[in-house]
Protein backbone atom coordinates (compact mmCIF):
# COMPACT_ATOMS: atom_id res chain seq x y z
CA UNK A 1 0.00 0.00 0.00
CA UNK A 2 1.34 3.47 -0.94
CA UNK A 3 2.85 5.04 1.93
CA UNK A 4 2.61 9.00 2.52
CA UNK A 5 5.83 10.95 2.49
CA UNK A 6 7.51 11.81 5.82
CA UNK A 7 6.55 15.24 6.89
CA UNK A 8 8.96 17.14 9.33
CA UNK A 9 7.54 18.82 12.59
CA UNK A 10 6.15 22.02 12.17
CA UNK A 11 5.54 25.02 14.64
CA UNK A 12 3.44 26.27 12.20
CA UNK A 13 0.61 24.69 12.57
CA UNK A 14 -1.68 25.63 16.15
CA UNK A 15 -0.80 23.04 18.75
CA UNK A 16 -3.11 20.34 19.93
CA UNK A 17 -4.15 20.49 23.53
CA UNK A 18 -5.23 17.30 25.36
CA UNK A 19 -7.59 17.44 28.07
CA UNK A 20 -9.42 14.51 30.07
CA UNK A 21 -12.64 15.16 27.56
CA UNK A 22 -11.32 13.47 24.64
CA UNK A 23 -9.70 14.85 21.14
CA UNK A 24 -11.55 16.28 17.53
CA UNK A 25 -11.27 14.88 14.39
CA UNK A 26 -9.31 18.26 13.01
CA UNK A 27 -7.22 17.44 15.78
CA UNK A 28 -6.29 13.76 14.67
CA UNK A 29 -5.60 14.87 11.20
CA UNK A 30 -3.31 17.76 12.31
CA UNK A 31 -0.96 15.80 14.55
CA UNK A 32 -1.27 12.98 11.80
CA UNK A 33 -0.87 14.52 8.81
CA UNK A 34 0.88 18.55 9.45
CA UNK A 35 2.69 17.36 12.38
CA UNK A 36 1.09 19.75 14.84
CA UNK A 37 2.59 20.26 18.24
CA UNK A 38 0.82 18.48 21.66
CA UNK A 39 0.41 19.58 24.48
CA UNK A 40 -1.18 18.57 27.94
CA UNK A 41 -3.75 20.46 29.81
CA UNK A 42 -2.47 21.03 33.17
CA UNK A 43 -6.09 19.33 34.70
CA UNK A 44 -5.09 16.25 32.15
CA UNK A 45 -2.10 15.79 34.02
CA UNK A 46 -3.02 16.46 37.68
CA UNK A 47 -6.03 13.69 37.04
CA UNK A 48 -3.85 11.32 35.55
CA UNK A 49 -1.41 11.90 38.98
CA UNK A 50 -4.17 11.38 41.06
CA UNK A 51 -5.51 8.24 39.63
CA UNK A 52 -1.84 6.69 39.23
CA UNK A 53 -1.28 7.36 43.35
CA UNK A 54 -4.87 5.05 43.95
CA UNK A 55 -3.15 2.41 41.41
CA UNK A 56 0.34 2.10 43.13
CA UNK A 57 -1.64 2.24 46.43
CA UNK A 58 -3.48 -0.79 44.80
CA UNK A 59 -0.16 -2.68 43.74
CA UNK A 60 0.92 -2.25 47.51
CA UNK A 61 -2.20 -4.50 48.69
CA UNK A 62 -2.47 -8.01 49.27
CA UNK A 63 -5.19 -8.02 46.59
CA UNK A 64 -4.82 -8.93 43.49
CA UNK A 65 -6.53 -6.65 40.79
CA UNK A 66 -6.47 -7.56 37.18
CA UNK A 67 -4.13 -5.44 35.10
CA UNK A 68 -1.93 -4.53 38.17
CA UNK A 69 -0.57 -7.36 40.28
CA UNK A 70 -1.75 -9.99 37.95
CA UNK A 71 -1.17 -11.71 34.35
CA UNK A 72 -2.97 -10.58 31.50
CA UNK A 73 -5.85 -12.42 29.32
CA UNK A 74 -6.01 -16.24 29.56
CA UNK A 75 -3.71 -15.79 32.30
CA UNK A 76 -5.89 -13.24 34.46
CA UNK A 77 -6.06 -15.24 37.16
CA UNK A 78 -2.61 -15.88 38.12
CA UNK A 79 -1.17 -13.41 40.70
CA UNK A 80 2.04 -11.43 39.82
CA UNK A 81 4.56 -10.68 42.99
CA UNK A 82 5.74 -7.15 43.19
CA UNK A 83 9.58 -8.11 42.39
CA UNK A 84 8.30 -9.46 38.69
CA UNK A 85 5.88 -6.42 38.11
CA UNK A 86 8.19 -4.39 35.88
CA UNK A 87 9.68 -7.43 34.32
CA UNK A 88 5.59 -8.52 33.59
CA UNK A 89 5.09 -4.73 31.98
CA UNK A 90 8.24 -5.45 29.99
CA UNK A 91 7.35 -9.04 28.45
CA UNK A 92 3.82 -7.99 28.03
CA UNK A 93 5.03 -5.22 25.57
CA UNK A 94 8.04 -7.17 23.76
CA UNK A 95 5.77 -10.36 23.57
CA UNK A 96 2.83 -8.70 22.00
CA UNK A 97 5.21 -6.34 19.58
CA UNK A 98 4.74 -9.42 17.00
CA UNK A 99 3.28 -7.58 14.25
CA UNK A 100 4.47 -9.10 10.34
CA UNK A 101 4.66 -7.45 6.81
CA UNK A 102 5.21 -4.03 5.44
CA UNK A 103 6.01 -1.17 7.46
CA UNK A 104 2.01 0.81 7.74
CA UNK A 105 2.24 4.74 6.66
CA UNK A 106 3.76 7.26 9.05
CA UNK A 107 0.59 8.85 9.44
CA UNK A 108 -1.31 6.00 9.74
CA UNK A 109 1.24 6.00 13.14
CA UNK A 110 1.32 8.57 14.33
CA UNK A 111 -2.71 8.81 14.38
CA UNK A 112 -2.85 5.91 16.72
CA UNK A 113 -0.17 7.26 19.04
CA UNK A 114 -1.96 10.60 19.66
CA UNK A 115 -5.53 8.63 19.83
CA UNK A 116 -3.47 6.25 22.16
CA UNK A 117 -2.36 9.03 24.49
CA UNK A 118 -5.63 11.05 23.98
CA UNK A 119 -7.40 7.97 26.09
CA UNK A 120 -3.90 8.10 28.60
CA UNK A 121 -5.13 11.40 29.15
CA UNK A 122 -8.23 11.03 30.08
CA UNK A 123 -7.29 9.65 33.64
CA UNK A 124 -9.35 5.82 33.62
CA UNK A 125 -6.11 4.16 33.10
CA UNK A 126 -3.62 4.27 35.71
CA UNK A 127 -0.79 5.06 34.02
CA UNK A 128 2.10 7.58 35.40
CA UNK A 129 1.84 11.26 33.69
CA UNK A 130 5.50 11.09 33.10
CA UNK A 131 4.97 8.10 30.42
CA UNK A 132 2.15 9.57 28.89
CA UNK A 133 4.42 12.71 28.76
CA UNK A 134 6.93 10.62 26.95
CA UNK A 135 4.49 9.41 24.30
CA UNK A 136 3.73 13.01 23.88
CA UNK A 137 7.38 13.61 23.21
CA UNK A 138 8.24 11.08 20.57
CA UNK A 139 5.47 12.42 18.69
CA UNK A 140 6.26 15.95 18.61
CA UNK A 141 10.03 14.87 17.91
CA UNK A 142 8.82 13.25 14.81
CA UNK A 143 9.77 9.68 15.91
CA UNK A 144 7.82 7.23 14.24
CA UNK A 145 7.82 3.56 15.15
CA UNK A 146 7.53 0.70 12.70
CA UNK A 147 4.33 -0.85 12.81
CA UNK A 148 3.44 -3.86 10.35
CA UNK A 149 0.80 -4.13 8.10
CA UNK A 150 -0.45 -7.88 10.13
CA UNK A 151 -0.87 -8.15 13.79
CA UNK A 152 -3.95 -6.76 15.09
CA UNK A 153 -7.38 -8.86 15.19
CA UNK A 154 -9.03 -5.44 16.11
CA UNK A 155 -9.78 -7.06 20.04
CA UNK A 156 -8.10 -6.62 22.43
CA UNK A 157 -8.25 -3.67 20.12
CA UNK A 158 -4.90 -3.08 18.15
CA UNK A 159 -2.71 -4.94 19.85
CA UNK A 160 0.74 -5.67 18.10
CA UNK A 161 0.62 -2.15 16.26
CA UNK A 162 0.57 -0.54 19.90
CA UNK A 163 2.93 -3.22 21.13
CA UNK A 164 5.22 -1.61 18.41
CA UNK A 165 5.48 1.65 19.78
CA UNK A 166 5.01 1.23 23.50
CA UNK A 167 8.56 -0.65 22.99
CA UNK A 168 10.12 2.89 21.84
CA UNK A 169 8.86 4.61 24.57
CA UNK A 170 10.56 1.62 25.96
CA UNK A 171 14.27 2.09 24.10
CA UNK A 172 13.54 -0.86 22.41
CA UNK A 173 12.14 -1.99 18.80
CA UNK A 174 12.09 0.10 15.44
CA UNK A 175 11.63 3.71 14.52
CA UNK A 176 12.28 6.26 12.04
CA UNK A 177 13.04 9.94 12.78
CA UNK A 178 11.52 12.70 11.48
CA UNK A 179 13.46 12.62 7.87
CA UNK A 180 11.60 8.94 7.68
CA UNK A 181 15.07 7.58 8.20
CA UNK A 182 15.02 4.32 10.28
CA UNK A 183 17.76 3.92 12.86
CA UNK A 184 18.33 3.09 16.21
CA UNK A 185 16.19 3.63 18.58
CA UNK A 186 18.51 4.56 21.42
CA UNK A 187 20.08 6.98 19.01
CA UNK A 188 16.73 8.87 18.20
CA UNK A 189 15.92 9.26 21.65
CA UNK A 190 18.99 10.09 22.47
CA UNK A 191 19.18 13.25 20.28
CA UNK A 192 15.16 14.23 21.29
CA UNK A 193 16.32 14.34 24.65
CA UNK A 194 13.75 11.23 25.26
CA UNK A 195 14.90 9.15 28.60
CA UNK A 196 13.61 5.62 27.64
CA UNK A 197 10.25 4.50 30.34
CA UNK A 198 10.78 1.56 32.33
CA UNK A 199 7.51 0.63 32.87
CA UNK A 200 5.85 0.32 36.02
CA UNK A 201 2.27 -1.96 37.32
CA UNK A 202 -0.70 -1.34 34.86
CA UNK A 203 1.46 0.85 32.05
CA UNK A 204 2.24 -1.64 29.60
CA UNK A 205 -1.82 -3.05 29.57
CA UNK A 206 -2.44 1.16 29.57
CA UNK A 207 -0.17 1.25 26.51
CA UNK A 208 -1.14 -1.47 24.40
CA UNK A 209 -5.30 -1.98 24.99
CA UNK A 210 -7.45 0.41 22.40
CA UNK A 211 -8.92 0.61 19.15
CA UNK A 212 -6.92 3.43 17.97
CA UNK A 213 -5.34 2.16 15.14
CA UNK A 214 -8.41 1.29 13.15
CA UNK A 215 -9.99 5.00 14.36
CA UNK A 216 -7.62 6.39 13.86
CA UNK A 217 -7.56 5.25 10.00
CA UNK A 218 -10.90 5.52 9.66
CA UNK A 219 -10.94 9.46 10.56
CA UNK A 220 -8.18 10.07 8.01
CA UNK A 221 -10.37 8.25 5.56
CA UNK A 222 -13.56 10.58 6.40
CA UNK A 223 -11.29 13.18 5.77
CA UNK A 224 -10.12 12.24 2.61
CA UNK A 225 -13.87 10.74 1.45
CA UNK A 226 -15.31 14.23 2.18
CA UNK A 227 -13.94 15.83 0.00
CA UNK A 228 -13.77 12.82 -2.97
CA UNK A 229 -17.37 12.48 -2.83
CA UNK A 230 -17.36 16.21 -3.93
CA UNK A 231 -14.65 15.55 -6.61
CA UNK A 232 -17.07 12.18 -7.74
CA UNK A 233 -19.61 15.32 -8.45
CA UNK A 234 -17.44 17.28 -10.35
CA UNK A 235 -15.94 14.57 -12.55
CA UNK A 236 -19.51 13.56 -12.79
CA UNK A 237 -20.93 17.25 -13.98
CA UNK A 238 -17.68 17.26 -16.29
CA UNK A 239 -18.60 13.79 -17.80
CA UNK A 240 -22.56 14.81 -18.59
CA UNK A 241 -21.06 18.37 -20.60
CA UNK A 242 -18.51 15.55 -22.29
CA UNK A 243 -21.78 13.64 -23.15
CA UNK A 244 -24.55 16.18 -24.03
CA UNK A 245 -26.17 15.46 -20.94
CA UNK A 246 -28.73 17.28 -19.27
CA UNK A 247 -28.98 19.23 -16.09
CA UNK A 248 -32.33 19.41 -15.37
CA UNK A 249 -32.18 16.55 -13.87
CA UNK A 250 -30.47 18.07 -10.78
CA UNK A 251 -32.55 21.29 -10.07
CA UNK A 252 -33.40 21.55 -6.27
CA UNK A 253 -37.08 20.64 -7.20
CA UNK A 254 -36.59 17.41 -7.80
CA UNK A 255 -34.41 16.61 -4.53
CA UNK A 256 -35.36 17.92 -1.05
CA UNK A 257 -39.48 17.69 -1.82
CA UNK A 258 -39.61 14.49 -3.12
CA UNK A 259 -36.05 12.29 -1.91
CA UNK A 260 -34.89 14.56 0.82
CA UNK A 261 -31.42 12.52 1.73
CA UNK A 262 -28.48 15.41 2.85
CA UNK A 263 -26.27 13.60 0.55
CA UNK A 264 -28.30 13.80 -2.60
CA UNK A 265 -28.91 16.94 -2.09
CA UNK A 266 -26.02 18.17 -1.97
CA UNK A 267 -24.70 16.43 -4.67
CA UNK A 268 -27.21 17.46 -7.39
CA UNK A 269 -26.78 21.06 -5.80
CA UNK A 270 -22.89 20.77 -6.74
CA UNK A 271 -23.18 19.22 -9.98
CA UNK A 272 -26.06 21.65 -11.16
CA UNK A 273 -23.47 24.51 -9.87
CA UNK A 274 -20.74 22.79 -12.01
CA UNK A 275 -23.09 22.68 -14.95
CA UNK A 276 -24.02 26.61 -14.88
CA UNK A 277 -24.02 28.63 -17.73
CA UNK A 278 -22.74 25.33 -19.78
CA UNK A 279 -23.28 26.35 -23.27
CA UNK A 280 -22.47 22.83 -24.17
CA UNK A 281 -25.73 21.90 -22.12
CA UNK A 282 -27.47 24.71 -23.46
CA UNK A 283 -26.46 23.59 -26.94
CA UNK A 284 -28.79 20.35 -27.12
CA UNK A 285 -31.57 21.46 -24.38
CA UNK A 286 -33.81 22.10 -27.35
CA UNK A 287 -34.52 20.23 -30.34
CA UNK A 288 -32.30 16.63 -28.77
CA UNK A 289 -34.36 13.97 -29.29
CA UNK A 290 -32.84 11.88 -25.98
CA UNK A 291 -35.78 11.58 -23.45
CA UNK A 292 -33.16 10.21 -20.80
CA UNK A 293 -29.89 10.23 -19.84
CA UNK A 294 -27.98 6.88 -19.01
CA UNK A 295 -28.20 5.61 -15.13
CA UNK A 296 -24.60 6.66 -14.22
CA UNK A 297 -25.15 10.11 -15.72
CA UNK A 298 -28.59 11.10 -14.28
CA UNK A 299 -28.27 9.20 -11.19
CA UNK A 300 -25.29 10.41 -10.00
CA UNK A 301 -26.54 12.50 -7.04
CA UNK A 302 -28.12 9.61 -5.39
CA UNK A 303 -25.14 7.49 -5.62
CA UNK A 304 -22.65 9.93 -3.90
CA UNK A 305 -25.13 11.13 -2.29
CA UNK A 306 -25.65 8.01 -0.68
CA UNK A 307 -22.34 7.75 -0.30
CA UNK A 308 -21.99 11.14 1.55
CA UNK A 309 -24.62 9.84 4.16
CA UNK A 310 -22.64 6.59 4.65
CA UNK A 311 -19.80 8.80 5.69
CA UNK A 312 -22.00 10.70 7.78
CA UNK A 313 -23.35 7.55 9.91
CA UNK A 314 -19.39 6.78 9.83
CA UNK A 315 -18.27 10.66 11.21
CA UNK A 316 -21.56 9.99 14.25
CA UNK A 317 -19.08 6.88 15.04
CA UNK A 318 -16.05 8.21 15.30
CA UNK A 319 -17.24 10.83 17.32
CA UNK A 320 -18.18 9.05 20.06
CA UNK A 321 -15.03 6.61 19.72
CA UNK A 322 -12.83 9.82 19.95
CA UNK A 323 -14.94 10.85 23.22
CA UNK A 324 -14.36 7.64 24.43
CA UNK A 325 -11.49 6.50 26.77
CA UNK A 326 -10.92 2.59 25.54
CA UNK A 327 -8.76 0.51 28.32
CA UNK A 328 -9.59 -2.98 30.07
CA UNK A 329 -9.71 -2.68 33.22
CA UNK A 330 -10.67 1.10 33.69
CA UNK A 331 -10.44 3.23 36.47
CA UNK A 332 -14.07 4.58 37.25
CA UNK A 333 -14.97 7.94 38.92
CA UNK A 334 -14.81 6.26 42.35
CA UNK A 335 -11.79 4.72 42.21
CA UNK A 336 -12.94 1.27 41.66
CA UNK A 337 -10.94 -1.09 38.78
CA UNK A 338 -13.30 -2.73 36.46
CA UNK A 339 -12.80 -5.16 33.76
CA UNK A 340 -14.88 -4.38 30.29
CA UNK A 341 -15.55 -5.42 26.92
CA UNK A 342 -14.67 -1.29 25.70
CA UNK A 343 -11.58 -2.58 23.90
CA UNK A 344 -13.34 -4.50 20.85
CA UNK A 345 -13.75 -2.78 18.16
CA UNK A 346 -16.86 -3.92 16.10
CA UNK A 347 -18.53 -0.24 16.35
CA UNK A 348 -15.43 1.33 13.93
CA UNK A 349 -15.30 -1.96 12.35
CA UNK A 350 -18.59 -1.79 11.26
CA UNK A 351 -18.48 1.53 9.75
CA UNK A 352 -15.26 0.55 7.97
CA UNK A 353 -16.81 -2.19 6.07
CA UNK A 354 -19.48 0.03 5.86
CA UNK A 355 -17.75 3.07 3.82
CA UNK A 356 -15.90 0.21 1.31
CA UNK A 357 -19.09 0.08 0.13
CA UNK A 358 -20.18 3.15 -0.83
CA UNK A 359 -16.62 4.08 -2.28
CA UNK A 360 -16.64 1.00 -4.67
CA UNK A 361 -19.98 2.20 -6.00
CA UNK A 362 -19.10 5.63 -6.43
CA UNK A 363 -16.16 4.36 -8.16
CA UNK A 364 -17.75 1.86 -10.53
CA UNK A 365 -20.12 4.66 -11.46
CA UNK A 366 -17.52 7.05 -12.83
CA UNK A 367 -15.67 4.29 -14.81
CA UNK A 368 -19.03 3.51 -16.95
CA UNK A 369 -19.36 7.19 -17.74
CA UNK A 370 -15.92 6.95 -18.85
CA UNK A 371 -16.76 4.17 -21.01
CA UNK A 372 -19.54 5.72 -22.74
CA UNK A 373 -17.13 8.38 -23.52
CA UNK A 374 -14.91 6.10 -25.13
CA UNK A 375 -17.51 4.48 -26.83
CA UNK A 376 -18.98 6.02 -30.18
CA UNK A 377 -22.10 4.16 -29.73
CA UNK A 378 -22.94 5.96 -27.24
CA UNK A 379 -21.07 9.42 -27.05
CA UNK A 380 -22.61 11.43 -29.35
CA UNK A 381 -20.46 12.69 -31.40
CA UNK A 382 -17.13 11.81 -29.95
CA UNK A 383 -14.51 9.53 -31.89
CA UNK A 384 -13.64 6.50 -30.94
CA UNK A 385 -11.39 6.18 -27.36
CA UNK A 386 -11.23 9.97 -27.51
CA UNK A 387 -8.26 9.22 -30.13
CA UNK A 388 -6.97 12.08 -32.33
CA UNK A 389 -6.44 9.62 -35.37
CA UNK A 390 -8.66 6.49 -34.37
CA UNK A 391 -6.78 3.28 -35.96
CA UNK A 392 -3.59 4.90 -35.92
CA UNK A 393 -4.03 6.01 -32.34
CA UNK A 394 -5.72 4.06 -28.83
CA UNK A 395 -6.71 7.59 -27.37
CA UNK A 396 -7.64 6.62 -23.54
CA UNK A 397 -8.45 3.09 -24.53
CA UNK A 398 -5.93 1.55 -21.79
CA UNK A 399 -6.52 4.27 -19.58
CA UNK A 400 -10.06 2.53 -18.86
CA UNK A 401 -8.20 -0.57 -18.57
CA UNK A 402 -6.93 0.60 -15.63
CA UNK A 403 -9.85 1.71 -14.24
CA UNK A 404 -11.28 -0.93 -14.68
CA UNK A 405 -9.05 -2.85 -12.81
CA UNK A 406 -8.95 -0.53 -9.85
CA UNK A 407 -12.84 -0.90 -10.19
CA UNK A 408 -12.70 -4.61 -9.35
CA UNK A 409 -10.27 -4.29 -6.60
CA UNK A 410 -12.28 -1.99 -5.43
CA UNK A 411 -15.29 -4.64 -5.55
CA UNK A 412 -13.16 -6.95 -3.64
CA UNK A 413 -11.82 -4.54 -1.32
CA UNK A 414 -15.79 -4.15 -0.33
CA UNK A 415 -16.25 -7.52 0.82
CA UNK A 416 -16.38 -7.25 4.50
CA UNK A 417 -13.80 -7.80 7.10
CA UNK A 418 -15.88 -7.76 10.19
CA UNK A 419 -18.48 -10.78 9.38
CA UNK A 420 -15.08 -12.69 9.89
CA UNK A 421 -13.41 -13.76 13.18
CA UNK A 422 -10.31 -16.02 14.48
CA UNK A 423 -10.56 -17.08 18.33
CA UNK A 424 -7.31 -16.15 19.95
CA UNK A 425 -5.76 -16.49 23.77
CA UNK A 426 -6.74 -20.32 24.03
CA UNK A 427 -9.91 -19.34 23.47
CA UNK A 428 -10.32 -16.16 25.86
CA UNK A 429 -10.68 -13.79 23.17
CA UNK A 430 -13.30 -15.94 21.18
CA UNK A 431 -14.80 -13.68 18.87
CA UNK A 432 -12.99 -10.69 17.51
CA UNK A 433 -14.02 -7.35 15.05
CA UNK A 434 -10.83 -7.09 12.59
CA UNK A 435 -11.25 -3.45 12.44
CA UNK A 436 -8.09 -2.99 11.70
CA UNK A 437 -8.03 -4.99 8.44
CA UNK A 438 -11.11 -3.42 7.61
CA UNK A 439 -9.74 0.08 7.99
CA UNK A 440 -5.94 -1.67 5.72
CA UNK A 441 -8.99 -2.36 3.05
CA UNK A 442 -10.50 1.15 3.25
CA UNK A 443 -7.36 3.13 3.21
CA UNK A 444 -6.79 1.33 0.13
CA UNK A 445 -10.19 1.84 -1.34
CA UNK A 446 -9.57 5.39 -0.73
CA UNK A 447 -6.72 5.51 -3.12
CA UNK A 448 -8.08 3.68 -5.51
CA UNK A 449 -11.28 6.02 -5.90
CA UNK A 450 -9.29 9.00 -6.19
CA UNK A 451 -7.17 6.75 -9.06
CA UNK A 452 -10.53 6.09 -10.32
CA UNK A 453 -11.91 9.72 -10.19
CA UNK A 454 -8.36 11.11 -11.71
CA UNK A 455 -9.14 9.03 -14.98
CA UNK A 456 -12.78 10.23 -15.39
CA UNK A 457 -11.52 13.85 -15.36
CA UNK A 458 -8.39 13.10 -18.03
CA UNK A 459 -11.63 11.54 -20.22
CA UNK A 460 -14.34 14.06 -19.09
CA UNK A 461 -11.91 17.18 -20.02
CA UNK A 462 -10.63 15.44 -23.70
CA UNK A 463 -14.40 15.08 -24.35
CA UNK A 464 -15.13 18.48 -23.55
CA UNK A 465 -12.14 19.94 -25.42
CA UNK A 466 -13.26 17.39 -28.38
CA UNK A 467 -16.44 19.28 -28.36
CA UNK A 468 -14.91 22.70 -29.86
CA UNK A 469 -16.13 24.95 -30.63
CA UNK A 470 -18.62 24.46 -28.13
CA UNK A 471 -17.52 25.62 -24.79
CA UNK A 472 -18.11 24.40 -20.78
CA UNK A 473 -19.21 26.32 -18.49
CA UNK A 474 -17.24 28.84 -16.43
CA UNK A 475 -16.28 25.54 -13.80
CA UNK A 476 -15.71 23.29 -16.44
CA UNK A 477 -13.51 26.14 -18.52
CA UNK A 478 -11.35 26.63 -15.36
CA UNK A 479 -10.72 22.75 -14.55
CA UNK A 480 -9.80 22.28 -18.51
CA UNK A 481 -7.57 25.09 -18.14
CA UNK A 482 -5.31 23.68 -14.89
CA UNK A 483 -5.62 20.17 -16.83
CA UNK A 484 -3.93 21.69 -19.78
CA UNK A 485 -1.61 23.16 -18.14
CA UNK A 486 -0.41 20.30 -16.27
CA UNK A 487 -0.65 17.28 -19.51
CA UNK A 488 -1.34 19.79 -22.55
CA UNK A 489 -4.18 19.71 -24.72
CA UNK A 490 -5.70 16.56 -26.70
CA UNK A 491 -2.91 15.22 -29.28
CA UNK A 492 -1.70 11.74 -30.65
CA UNK A 493 -0.85 8.99 -28.67
CA UNK A 494 1.95 9.98 -25.21
CA UNK A 495 2.87 8.28 -22.01
CA UNK A 496 -0.03 8.29 -20.43
CA UNK A 497 1.17 6.90 -17.02
CA UNK A 498 2.18 10.25 -15.76
CA UNK A 499 -0.60 12.44 -17.07
CA UNK A 500 -2.73 9.66 -14.80
CA UNK A 501 -0.59 10.39 -12.01
CA UNK A 502 -0.12 13.83 -12.34
CA UNK A 503 -4.07 14.48 -12.15
CA UNK A 504 -4.02 12.07 -9.34
CA UNK A 505 -1.92 14.27 -7.15
CA UNK A 506 -4.33 17.08 -8.46
CA UNK A 507 -7.41 15.88 -7.13
CA UNK A 508 -5.21 14.67 -3.52
CA UNK A 509 -3.73 18.46 -3.33
CA UNK A 510 -6.97 19.63 -3.52
CA UNK A 511 -6.51 21.56 -6.49
CA UNK A 512 -9.51 20.81 -8.21
CA UNK A 513 -11.86 21.70 -5.52
CA UNK A 514 -10.34 25.15 -5.05
CA UNK A 515 -9.99 25.79 -8.69
CA UNK A 516 -13.44 24.67 -9.25
CA UNK A 517 -14.73 26.65 -5.72
CA UNK A 518 -13.19 29.69 -7.01
CA UNK A 519 -15.50 30.17 -9.92
CA UNK A 520 -18.81 28.41 -8.04
CA UNK A 521 -17.87 29.60 -4.39
CA UNK A 522 -17.88 26.99 -1.27
CA UNK A 523 -18.84 23.35 -1.69
CA UNK A 524 -17.69 21.95 0.96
Amino acid sequence: MTATAPARPTDQAAPVVLSTAGTTAADVVAVARHDARIELAPEARERVSSVRAHIDALAASTTPVYGISTGFGALANTPIPPQKRTRLQKSLVRSHAAGAGPAVEREVVRALMFLRAKTLASGRTGIRPETLQTLIDLLNAGITPVVHEFGSLGCSGDLAPLAHCALVLMGEGRATGPDGVERPVADLLAEAGIAPVTLEEKEGLALINGTDGMLGQLVLALADLAELFTVADITAALSVEGLLGTDRVFVPELHEPLRPHPGQVRSAATMLAVLADSPIVASHRYGDDRVQDAYSLRCAPQVAGAARDTAAHATQVAERELAAAIDNPVVLDDGTISSNGNFHGAPVAYVLDFLAIPVADVASMAERRTDRMLDPARSHGLPPFLAEDPGTDSGLMIAQYTQAGLVSDLKRLAVPASVDSIPSSAMQEDHVSMGWHAARKLRQGVLNLRRVLAIELLAATRAIALRAPLLPGPAGAAVLADVTARIGAPGSDRFLAPEIADLEEYVASGDLLRTVESVVGPLR
